[in-house]
């Protein structure tokens, strides 16, 4: 087995720490109403699709307006429902406007699984500067290393995501 090419920069008990002091805008109205009603109904209308990209990256807006609503479902259907880790970024990113950072906006709002978000501060929190290229084989370890990181942290993904991109924010 090969080592992990993460190191936290910070102690992982300071987790909860660094995700209270993080604050964007959006993300109650995404865990409360938007990511249980994807779950629920197993993939994404083209309005959800708009809304995660709003909360990603204000810039992708209009790349991710330019899909099929029908396409929109469909693909991200199939991707809520495939047992393959790899199927599932793939076939998000056959969408317009969904790279690797992305697909793992969906995956961690709306799938069942914990993901962590693939973002370059998450990244730079855990030791990677400068960021390799993104890959299959970064996506499985970074999201393996996080799943790890929140257990042994006692924290949710989502408190996990937080503090990786406050940390990085206050200190990048």
């Amino acid at each position: 087995m090969r080592p992990s090419p993460f190191t936290l920069r910070f102690p992982p008990a300071d987790v909860p720490h660094w995700a209270a002091r993080y604050d964007t805008p959006g993300d109650a109205a995404i865990a409360d109403e938007l990511a249980p009603a994807a779950r629920a109904r197993g993939h994404l209308t083209h309005d959800e699709l708009l809304a995660l990209g709003r909360w990603k990256s204000p810039r992708i807006g209009p790349r991710l307006a330019a899909n099929d609503p029908g396409y929109v479902e469909a693909v991200t259907a199939a991707a809520l429902a495939t047992p393959s880790e790899r199927l599932r970024l793939a076939v998000l990113t056959l969408l317009s406007g969904v790279g690797w950072p992305m697909a793992s906006v969906i995956l961690h709002w709306c799938h069942a699984d914990p993901y962590p978000i693939l973002d370059f501060r998450a990244l730079w929190s855990l030791g990677l500067d400068p960021l390799p290229p993104y890959d299959f084989p970064l996506w499985q370890a970074y999201t393996d290393h996080c799943r790890a990181l929140a257990a042994a942290a006692r924290v949710s993904m989502r408190e996990l995501d937080r503090a990786l991109w406050q940390y990085s924010k206050e200190n990048q």
